[in-house]
């Protein structure tokens, strides 16, 4: 399977990054008025916000090749957590456009989301 494209440096993320734990919880009232509360998910959804500002047009192009090939957030792709080198194997992006930035002559910018999947 696909795995996000490395910068020239062997990184996936520059700092600050940002990932978040996504949790869901159903409520269930009933006529009396007390609650009953109950997890959607087994575990947490995992979330990274991955901010791009020093890449060079050759990393930009990787990257923009990499979100045409997954047509966008349609296709899916093996993400590995730079934090603990966790692998989640499926993962997509969190967006159906690629927005990217030209700061000046060999500096861009993009932010990528990329979300865990879940039945």
């Amino acid at each position: 399977m696909a795995t996000l494209p490395l910068l020239k440096t062997g990184a996936v993320m520059q700092y600050p990054a940002a990932n978040e734990a996504l949790y869901s919880t159903g409520i269930v009232k009933f006529v009396d008025g007390t609650e009953q509360r109950y997890r959607d998910f087994r575990a947490p959804l995992r979330r990274w916000v991955i901010r791009l500002d020093l890449l060079d047009e050759a990393e930009l192009s990787s990257l923009e090749d990499f979100f045409m090939e997954r047509d966008g957030q349609f296709g899916s792709f093996t993400f590995i957590d730079p934090r603990n080198a966790e692998e989640y194997p499926d993962c997509c992006l969190d967006s159906d456009s690629f927005d990217a930035t030209f700061v000046e002559e060999m500096r861009c910018k993009t932010t990528l989301v990329v979300r865990e999947n879940r039945l």
